[in-house]
């Protein structure tokens, strides 16, 4: 099967609110499929709907080739769904947890107490497995979030902002989750207010606002789309700051923007600009502490999309268990 999500015109409402407007989505099998937007674009709608959650007012979708509207029992036992929020019960143990999943999924009870060992081991929690979830930290509430939704073994995930409110460190864990799923053959549907995530793990990207896709392609074709370069330079001595703004300004004829941490940033129109800089400091005695080209970055393709510094939250998440 050449696409594990295909979703054509997909229309819904809320009373005079219309989340989406034709919104189509495909996803490759055995890929990552990142849909970022604003707040209120209608990413969780859309993952709602492919989820079977949300039954569309127009349009249509396949999840593995079923369609969600009438094959949705078929749709909710091949897919995994984790919301922004854990929905492990914290009154139960890691393995509880899983077996539970697991006997609700209609394994025998030898079976899903293996899947649960096999799972807890595959997400570093054999040792916790016998402690309650509610004294996991949130990196592992998250892991077990995820592995409760893998107890079926589903070909499609949908992760709606999985890693919100994780410290880097077990953001990175579940990067590498995700990756690993994906190596085995399954299909991810992402949603994140991460740009950076975003950039890290999908394969394709589909930019939503006001309930329409407004752009769509692999990372470094939206940042082709934007196009350009810009030069990125911080002072060795901070007190010559103002003398190394007015060399970029008159380089560049832009106003240079100006980071919390003291680094200047200017449009680069060609790759002649980077020496005329350092031409204009050695001739001032200013120096570079910190001097580079780069390409246009994920961020900058959303501000240019959208007008929006970077996604938010969208509508709120469910936090249910598709296929249990």
């Amino acid at each position: 099967m050449e696409f594990a999500i295909r979703a054509e015109g997909l229309v819904k409402t809320f009373g005079t609110t219309r989340a989406l407007d034709g919104v189509d989505l495909v996803a490759r099998t055995g890929t990552v499929l990142g849909v970022l937007g604003p707040n209120g674009a209608g990413k969780t709608t859309a993952v709602r709907i492919l989820a079977t959650l949300l039954r569309p007012d127009g349009g249509r979708a396949q999840v593995g080739g079923l369609d969600v509207v009438r094959d949705a029992g078929a749709v909710r036992a091949a897919i995994g769904l984790t919301g922004q929020y854990a929905a492990v019960d914290e009154m139960l143990t890691g393995t509880e947890n899983l077996v539970m999943i697991g006997r609700l999924l209609g394994l025998p009870r030898p079976a899903a107490k293996a899947r649960a060992a096999e799972l807890l081991a595959g997400f570093s929690l054999t040792d916790a497995g016998g402690r309650a979830a509610g004294t996991y930290s949130g990196g592992m509430r998250r892991r077990l979030d995820l592995a409760a939704s893998l107890v079926g073994r589903p070909g499609v995930l949908f992760l709606d902002e999985p890693t919100t409110g994780l410290d880097p460190h077990s953001r990175g864990e579940l990067w590498d989750v995700v990756r690993g799923l994906v190596a085995d053959g399954v299909t991810v549907l992402l949603t994140t207010q991460y740009l950076e995530e975003a950039d890290q793990l999908a394969d394709e990207i589909a930019v939503i606002d006001h309930g329409r896709v407004i752009a769509g392609g692999t990372p470094d074709q939206l940042k082709a789309q934007v196009g350009g370069q810009t030069l990125e330079l911080r002072p060795a001595r901070p007190a010559e700051l103002p003398q190394v703004r007015a060399v970029l300004a008159a380089v560049s004829g832009r106003e240079p923007e100006l980071s919390p941490t003291g680094l200047l940033s200017v449009p680069a129109r060609d790759d002649s600009v980077m020496p005329a800089v350092v031409a204009r400091l050695t001739d001032a005695g200013l120096v570079a502490g910190e001097l580079a080209l780069r390409g246009s970055s994920l961020d900058e393709v959303f501000l240019t999309l959208t007008g929006h510094r970077e996604p938010a939250t969208d509508e709120p998440n469910d936090t249910m268990k598709v296929g249990v």
